[in-house]
């Protein structure tokens, strides 16, 4: 018998300073039997920080064809196109000729040995965009999942603040790659 996803509900409050945009979201996230809380949790935050009111889920680790996330335009157009984790090559090239722009969201410890080896394979893929997520942060992150979340992320200046009432993670993002 296959294993069913666990359903995860978010309330979540957005304030990015450096875009201008404030906004309350309800999520409900399907996570996969073989999703870890810490990869939830930053498809949470890539959420936070690509907030649009026509960002959605994909399918993600369920279906090779969807992101993580993407934001389409109203005549379904693949607007944006993000991943979390270390996404194939070949699944970047891809997407990054369906979409206007690709961003991937590498967190952990080995983010930075993936991002070396895939490097010169994505070169020609001009609109895509990757970032880093520190390991600690990501593992900080994790711990505030629970099945019902009231969450709130502030980003200003750079600067990215993520958590519940009980805990507040600072996270430093950087740019491994911007795009073209």
């Amino acid at each position: 018998m296959a294993l069913k996803a666990t359903i995860f509900r978010a309330s979540l409050q957005v304030s990015d300073i450096d875009r201008n945009y404030y906004g309350e979201h309800s999520l409900t996230l399907a996570r996969h039997p073989s999703e870890t809380d810490e990869r939830l949790m930053m498809r949470v935050l890539a959420f936070a920080l690509n907030a649009h009111e026509q960002l959605a889920f994909g399918k993600g680790l369920s279906d090779m064809d969807e992101p993580d996330l993407w934001q389409k335009d109203l005549t379904g157009r693949v607007v944006h196109w993000i991943d979390v984790g270390q996404p194939d090559e070949k699944r970047l090239i891809r997407a990054s000729g369906r979409a206007d722009r690709v961003t991937v969201y590498a967190y952990g410890s080995k983010a930075e040995q993936w991002w070396k080896a895939s490097a010169g394979r994505l070169e020609r893929a001009r609109n895509l965009a990757v970032w880093r997520v520190p390991g600690e942060a990501s593992g900080s992150v994790a711990r505030l999942a629970e099945r019902a979340m009231q969450l709130q992320c502030m980003v200003q200046e750079g600067q990215v603040w993520f958590g519940s009432a009980a805990e507040t993670v600072q996270i430093e993002v950087g740019a491994l790659r911007s795009a073209g």
